[in-house]
């Protein structure tokens, strides 16, 4: 049989696990729900008990498998040390240690922000390119950032949490990480609502987001591709945030691309060109006219990432 690797994202409800060829191919794609029990130690069984599962179940031999690639839910430093996985419960712990011990085979762990940016490079938005910034525009805004073909993990396995950066002095509410004016306040999903409710606050006029009952961000922006003032107007300002968060990372690393995912990045073309527009506005002349690109891989970037992680 050909040599194969399991790519595994282990997420907050469920986690989704892939095999794949050495080519990068996805051979075969499944999921389960996350089990949170036992300070979290059980998922970690979970994962070795489908991973065994499979393998019976494919008949593949253990020397077949070139090794697990995991992206998980916090910061994971290079030698698999987890500080903390608040979400689901876990404390300090090496996952790389621990799964090895329960499998005996080759595991490599890393953030699963980071590890989707890893995805989008190898086979997805960021394929063709050697420097990349992934921006996940979910929940929160996350991301990721590839250089020279490298993933940019950070030392505590923190690099890319671009939804932090600072782009707003003026506001007064206070974001998720205790901080004010992150960027993750205006483009994240909740953001963008955030955004349009406090456009739709300051005037009485006509715009057809006030016959939503519960305003969500694909609502936003299905009102401005309709051409709603008010719609497009909130589009704007969240667009113009991403620019300018994206302008202070092209000074830094000065990427080729930028790719956009996340539930988000389904609105299309007018979050990529009207954010192009503003980073465009906001940068330095020898750093304009980037490429902005749509995710390609949704949900599966994730596993597509881990995968790499084993074959890179």
């Amino acid at each position: 049989m050909e040599k194969v690797c399991f790519g595994i994202d282990i997420g907050g409800t469920a986690v989704k696990a892939g095999l794949f060829n050495t080519k990068g191919t996805l051979l075969n794609n499944w999921d389960f729900t996350t089990r949170k029990t036992g300070n979290g130690k059980d998922i970690l069984k979970d994962v070795v008990d489908f991973i065994n599962g499979k393998m019976k179940e494919l008949k593949i031999e253990q020397d077949d498998v070139l090794g697990i690639g995991i992206g998980i839910p916090g910061p994971v430093r290079d030698n698999g040390d987890v500080l903390e996985l608040a979400n689901l419960g876990m404390g300090y712990f090496n996952i790389e240690e621990e799964m090895k011990s329960l499998t005996s085979l080759k595991v490599k762990a890393g953030n699963d922000a980071n590890v989707a940016a890893l995805g989008e490079y190898w086979m997805g938005g960021g394929k063709g390119y050697r420097n990349m910034v992934l921006a996940t525009l979910g929940t929160g805004v996350g991301g990721g950032i590839v250089l020279n073909g490298t993933l940019l993990a950070g030392s505590n396995g923190a690099g890319g949490e671009i939804g932090h950066i600072f782009v707003n002095e003026e506001e007064s509410s206070t974001c998720g990480c205790g901080k004010r004016g992150c960027l993750e306040q205006y483009a994240s999903a909740t953001g963008i609502v955030r955004v349009a409710k406090r456009v739709l606050d300051v005037t009485d006029e006509y715009s057809s987001m006030r016959s939503y009952g519960d305003l969500s961000a694909k609502a936003v922006f299905d009102c401005a591709k309709a051409g709603d003032k008010l719609a497009l107007e909130a589009v704007e300002k969240a667009c113009y945030y991403l620019g300018v968060a994206m302008a202070h990372i092209a000074q830094v690393i000065d990427p080729e691309v930028f790719v956009i995912g996340g539930g988000v990045s389904k609105a299309g073309e007018i979050i990529t060109e009207t954010t192009k527009k503003y980073y465009n506005e906001h940068v330095m002349p020898a750093l304009k006219n980037k490429e902005f690109k749509l995710a390609t891989l949704g949900n599966d970037a994730g596993i597509y990432g881990a995968a790499k992680l084993i074959l890179a």
